[in-house]
């Protein structure tokens, strides 16, 4: 039975097999103004979701089938989620447990009702959930329209906030490199957005509609490194049972993006060099050369011109690399995308967990401009996000971020030079020794001239400390 109040009224669907049920969740609904459809089974519930858009659905964990477990009502929630990603579901279960309720809302129902239950909370889940369905559906629509205007060049752009002139320099030597096969060298700090700027190199590139292949080069053990690389065929080493496509392979014709590209192991450099200059590469096991057209992206946190002077890291290889070098700015050297990067992962991450959140008080915009963010963009949004599952008003304040304001204050020593980085740890062990130079030059690990060699040289006085 279908009630359509007005036009622009919540759209509910209810799924359950007992009359009376239907029959008293429709009248509640409909005296509060909503549209409502009542259905009484899941091929109902399913046929009326593929020809009908439904703010929210309300359905029954047990059915005819199966009238205890809640299976038959997990099932159909799976289903749902196929038909409609963007549909809230809210279960109902008339059994004293709330496990089966649990493992519904873990695999991504919005919330759950007890029978018999609270007209009052019953009534706020579904108002909150048809709003927030039409926000999500609103948002999509405009996406949706504006796609075609953030492809073609522009591709990649909806992930970057460029407000600041670092940041837009970035953008800007992408655009002039992008559409040329040269090798891309990305540098930065963890955190930084490394991976995002290798696709968006990719897609304002020539090879757009080609292949992305991305590898982690710090995580491929050493004596697996050709076959992950080259390939190889079956039977070429003990654990060789079939033919495996290397990574060289994969790309062709696209790009190849090697993340944490200061960790190949020196001996497997020389492998990878051969392959980049000449394109051409054996699979294990097979005399077979073959070739590979790919555009060359790496990044890394490291200073490879140190490791090649260290003897890590061969020149050549560093040369055929970074043709172009692009040095992503740490977060703290960018302070006006500090909070329009804040406000973008709070839509998503609100989005994604179904939440009703403003924006952020002016405690936690204070917060969030005064704190140095080692971790950069990679920490701000996990900040976000445990914000945002654990506040518990409409807007993120101060203490919800968590921020421990004065760790945050002295820059992070992975930014430091060797001799700032001195500086502060000897700075730290005399403080902590109330001045005490020879306690402190004990808890470096120094002795009493070495100590006293470093404090000239770095210009450190005892007194004042």
């Amino acid at each position: 039975m279908n009630e359509t109040p007005r036009v622009d009224a919540p759209r509910v669907i209810v799924a359950d097999d007992q009359q009376d049920v239907l029959t008293a969740m429709r009248l509640l609904l409909k005296n509060d103004g909503m549209s409502v459809t009542t259905v009484s089974s899941p091929a109902g519930l399913l046929e009326a979701v593929r020809s009908e858009v439904f703010d929210v659905a309300i359905i029954d964990l047990n059915y005819a089938r199966d009238t205890t477990s809640g299976r038959e009502g997990l099932d159909l929630l799976l289903q749902l989620q196929a038909l409609d990603p963007s549909l809230p579901v809210i279960v109902m279960t008339a059994w004293g447990t709330i496990d089966v309720a649990v493992e519904a809302m873990r695999r991504g129902a919005r919330d759950f009702v007890e029978k018999p239950w609270d007209n009052h909370r019953v009534l706020a889940v579904i108002r909150n959930q048809a709003s927030f369905s039409r926000e999500v559906r609103h948002s999509r629509k405009l996406e949706a329209e504006n796609q075609f205007l953030r492809s073609a060049g522009s591709a990649g752009d909806e992930d970057f906030i460029a407000e600041s002139a670092s940041m837009r320099s970035v953008l800007d030597t992408v655009d002039r490199v992008a559409r040329s096969d040269a090798s891309v060298l990305i540098t930065g700090e963890n955190g930084t957005g490394k991976g995002l700027i290798a696709r968006l190199v990719h897609a304002r590139s020539a090879r757009a509609d080609k292949p992305f292949i991305s590898v982690n080069m710090g995580s491929i053990p050493e004596t697996v490194f050709e076959s992950e690389m080259m390939g190889h065929v079956r039977g070429a080493f003990t654990d060789a049972k079939a033919d495996r496509i290397g990574r060289f392979e994969l790309a062709d014709g696209g790009s190849l993006f090697m993340d944490e590209i200061g960790n190949v192991p020196v001996s497997q450099q020389a492998k990878l060099l051969r392959i980049i200059e000449s394109g051409e590469f054996e699979r294990i096991g097979s005399s077979r050369t073959q070739r590979a057209d790919v555009r060359i992206v790496t990044a890394t946190n490291a200073n490879l011109a140190d490791l090649v002077t260290q003897g890590r890291f061969r020149q050549d290889l560093l040369f055929r690399l970074n043709t172009i070098e692009v040095r992503l700015p740490p977060l703290r050297e960018r302070q006006e995308d500090i909070i329009p990067i804040a406000y973008r992962r709070l839509a998503g991450l609100a989005a994604k967990y179904g939440r009703r959140i403003e924006g952020f008080d002016d405690g936690a915009l204070q917060m969030l401009r005064g704190y140095s963010w080692p971790g950069n963009v990679r920490e701000l949004g996990n900040v976000i996000e445990r914000a945002v599952l654990m506040t518990r008003g409409a807007a993120i304040t101060a203490t919800d971020l968590r921020l421990d304001m004065q760790v945050s204050a002295a820059p992070s020593i992975e930014a430091m030079s060797l001799e700032d980085a001195e500086r502060l740890l000897i700075r730290t062990a005399l403080r902590r020794a109330e001045g005490n130079v020879n306690a402190a030059a004990e808890a470096l690990g120094l002795s009493r001239s070495a100590m006293y060699r470093r404090l000239e040289k770095l210009g450190i006085r005892t007194d004042g400390l």
